[in-house]
């Protein structure tokens, strides 16, 4: 669907380029400075309304625009010399095959960034933990190389400073299933690809799990130099795609025979690294900041793909040992009246919720719903009969995850409804007791009540605050 050609610089001069959904992650502001910066004319349409992009439109006040909000025309892609889809625009829709009907050639923002970037890329995805991972692994490699530029789905494009890139520096990137699936029109692939886990996910978007699982496989086509793949052999189907892969493989593993990467051993808490048979101890569960197993192994996963970029072993220690999380991750928010609040507005799958719950269970009152990705809500029911005592559900998901929790029987926590998140705020707070622990965690996109997983998690630190301030 998406054009192989790598235009030389100068094509876009004049030429009429649509940016299609300004988005709030920064990869259309990044495009469209991108493009504005080679001289093209740059008209850029989204569904919202000016109102709720007034932040987004602020910080790119200092370019001459066509704005046209609230609505996407017909002319303003079919007239286009080019037009640059948002990874969240469904291809399906029909003035995206307009456009492919009429030949007019597509682009991506990550499509570009892979086009014209000559550094080496080292890039993360996964059905769950790639924003700890790839901030982990950024951690490490930024003691090496302080200037490296860290971006993609993780929040920042990188686009606009693509020719700072020197054929010499890596940049690491966090890539969606989305991303993925558009890179599959092109040729270039990341020089290291890790996959952290595969779960059902974003059925909504792709149509099916099969057609997810083939979006996500794209990163593991054949790259250049070092051509590496840094995979977690504790997800069966990641095994499987090792044994096909013909990238040199960097294990994520428990200790097994013969393998190249990391040993990660739970029982005793320790990460080691093995090449040619020879270990080297990496850092113990006692050096992570991060709460819960399933972090050990994000840090495992950072440290195999740090050190397949050259990391030593004492920079990925002391990155560890500093290293204090991400926003929105498990954030612990506070403790209130011998209660712990926990900000985990980041988990948009129930995989994600379901760690978070076996992390901090039994004693949960947990705050979950929001936007539907199409998938289920079984694992999610069955874990919080064990280890939530009270689920307070908010969102267009609330009714789906209600059924799925009373279908796990006996055992299934207090339920209760709430309005809003304010609603559910109160509702936890009422019901707990000293010694629970409050999560908001998800298991679901924010879409039906805020712009973002950010802006709900923010909003939920503030409710906090709001609640028990001085």
């Amino acid at each position: 669907m998406f054009s192989k050609t790598i235009q030389p610089r100068p094509w876009y001069r004049d030429k009429k380029v649509t940016v299609v959904g300004l988005g709030s992650f920064g990869g259309g502001a990044g495009v469209t400075r991108f493009l504005d910066s080679q001289g093209a004319r740059v008209t850029v349409t989204d569904l919202k309304t000016g109102k709720e992009l007034e932040n987004e439109l602020a910080g790119l006040a200092d370019l001459d625009i066509n704005w046209v909000l609230g609505e996407h025309r017909d002319e303003d892609l079919l007239e286009a010399d080019l037009v640059v889809l948002n990874p969240a625009i469904p291809r399906c829709i029909p003035l995206v095959e307009r456009c492919v009907d009429a030949g007019v050639p597509l682009e991506t923002e990550m499509n570009l960034f892979f086009k014209y970037c000559r550094g080496k890329i080292c890039a993360i995805t996964g059905s769950n933990g790639k924003t700890t991972t790839t901030s982990l692994a950024g951690a490490m490699a930024r003691l090496r190389w302080p200037e490296l530029l860290i971006g993609g789905n993780i929040g920042r494009s990188l686009l606009p400073r693509v020719d700072e890139i020197s054929e010499e520096d890596w940049v690491l990137l966090e890539l969606s299933s989305f991303q993925l699936d558009d890179l599959a029109s092109i040729d270039r692939r990341p020089n290291i690809s890790v996959i952290t886990n595969l779960s059902e996910n974003h059925i909504d978007w792709h149509g099916s799990y099969d057609n997810y699982l083939a979006a996500k496989r794209q990163i593991l086509r054949t790259g250049p130099p070092p051509d590496i793949a840094v995979l977690n052999l504790s997800d069966p189907l990641l095994r499987k795609w090792a044994g096909e892969s013909a990238r040199e493989l960097r294990a994520v593993s428990a200790p097994a025979e013969g393998i190249t990467g990391v040993i990660t051993d739970m029982d005793a808490g320790t990460v080691r690294s093995i090449s040619g048979g020879k270990e080297e101890s990496l850092f113990s569960r006692e050096d992570l900041q991060l709460r819960g197993d399933f972090n050990l192994v994000n840090a495992a996963t950072a440290a195999a793909a740090a050190a397949a970029m050259g990391i030593e072993p004492a920079e990925i220690l002391e990155a560890v040992r500093s290293f204090k999380g991400v926003e929105h991750r498990l954030q612990l928010v506070g403790t209130f009246k011998e209660v712990e609040y926990f900000n985990d507005s980041i988990a948009t799958t129930q995989e994600s919720t379901v760690a978070a719950l076996q992390n901090l269970g039994p004693a949960v009152i947990l705050i979950c719903g929001g936007k539907s990705k199409g998938c289920g809500f079984d694992q999610l029911a069955e874990t919080a009969a064990k280890a939530a005592r009270h689920v307070v559900l908010i969102g267009e998901t609330a009714g789906e995850i209600e059924t799925a929790i009373r279908a796990a029987g006996a055992g299934a926590p207090e339920l209760t409804r709430a309005a809003d998140l304010r609603a559910a705020v109160e509702a936890a707070a009422r019901s707990a007791r000293p010694g629970d622990r409050v999560l908001l965690s998800p298991a679901c996109p924010s879409y039906d009540q805020f712009k973002n997983f950010e802006e709900r998690g923010k909003e939920f630190c503030r409710l906090i605050e709001e609640r028990f301030g001085e």
